[in-house]
Formats: structure tokens, sequence, C-alpha cells
């Protein structure tokens, strides 16, 4: 059975997943030969109607993961969950999609940061 807690990242997921093809995948659209003539005004369109599909998940996602609504997080706990799975969803995106950037150590130590980021804001 799926928890509201395991709902909301998962939804935060796909957010960020939109997210980050809205905010990053225009710049793309140059290897592909129906956008190579779109002004920047098309893409900003295209990008926004993207985003539109974050907003479908991140808002719910909020909603059933806040604790006003039932769910088991506060409001500092929601916006680290979905700092640490943007900064991740990006990572592998970025790896993925765009190959443009190997993953150094610095990137690494920078994750493991945000790791100990989550675990000291869920301290009680």
């Amino acid at each position: 059975m799926l928890t509201k807690g395991l709902i909301t990242v998962l939804f935060l997921i796909a957010s960020n997943t939109f997210m980050t093809f809205a905010w990053y995948g225009h710049l793309k659209f140059h290897e592909m030969k129906w956008s190579q003539n779109l002004g920047l005004l098309a893409i900003i369109f295209i990008s926004w109607g993207i985003a539109l599909f974050e907003y479908v998940f991140q808002v719910p996602a909020n909603r059933i993961g806040f604790k006003d609504y039932g769910g088991p997080f506060n409001l500092l706990e929601l916006k680290v969950i979905q700092e640490v799975v943007s900064l991740s969803v990006f990572v592998v995106i970025s790896l993925v999609v765009f190959k443009s950037e190997p993953l150094r150590w610095n990137h690494l130590v920078g994750l493991l940061f945000l790791v100990f980021a989550v675990f000291f804001i869920f301290k009680k």
C-alpha cells in the first residue's frame, strides 16, 4: 500500500521531471528538426506548457504530504524533500539526456551534504 509520504515523493519526482524538462529541455531543441526555426516566444510557450504538468503533480504532492491536510510532513520537511528530489532528478536527466558533463567528486560531495541536510531537518 502506498503511504501519503511515498505518494508525496513519487508526485514530487514526476513534478520535478516535468520541471527539469520545462527549464532545460529546450536547450536540446536545436537537435530536433521540427524546432530549429522556432523563436524564443514559441520556446517559452512550449516550456510553459510542460511546466503546467509540473504543477499537476506539485500541488497534489504538497497537499497530500502536508501535516495540515493529514500528511506526514511539515512545511520545512516538504521543501527539503522537494529540493533533494529536484537536484536528484536534475542530475539523472543531465547525465542521461544531456550527457554534457560527467559526475565529478565535488558533485558527489555536494549531494552528500544534501543527504546530511535531510537528516538534520528530519531529526527530532
